[in-house]
């Protein structure tokens, strides 16, 4: 069968199209054991099971931007509407500022592209044990004692 001339030349600018365009810049893979050590940074302001100066990261995977009760975010991070995945984390950890600008989170960023991975793949085995289940509280909310109960 012959290809008719209109088919070819939408069939060319098709190939052409995909050619040129640029490719979804593919995350590295990252090492947990490496980005406990780059997490080490993050310590100054962040915790995983409390809210320090920064927001608690126990949980952060699939939790909006700004949206930790209690924790005096920027306006800007709630407004973000980012939704913390690798993908976001990675965009967001390369240039804070830049991603979000207003951000209350003075940080110039991790330039290294592997360090960034490194640092969220440890985010995400924390994220995934035992240290994170359930660990949801500051600890001085965690040993407090419950409210009583309310009346009849």
């Amino acid at each position: 069968m012959k290809k008719s001339g209109a088919a070819i030349l939408v069939a060319g600018a098709v190939q052409a199209l995909l050619a040129n365009a640029a490719p979804a810049a593919a995350l590295a893979h990252g090492d947990p054991a490496r980005g406990e050590a780059v997490y080490a940074r993050c310590l100054a302001c962040h915790a995983f099971a409390y809210d320090r100066t920064g927001p608690r990261h126990c949980g952060l995977f699939g939790r909006r931007a700004g949206s930790v009760q209690g924790f005096a975010y920027s306006d800007a991070m709630r407004r973000s509407n980012l939704v913390w995945d690798a993908r976001t984390l990675d965009r967001f950890l390369a240039n804070p500022l830049k991603t979000v600008p207003g951000t209350a989170m003075g940080y110039a960023g991790i330039a290294d592209r592997q360090e960034r991975a490194d640092l969220i793949a440890y985010l995400k085995r924390v994220n995934d044990s035992a240290t994170c289940r359930g660990q949801r509280l500051p600890p001085s909310a965690a040993s407090s004692p419950p409210p009583p109960p309310a009346s009849p």
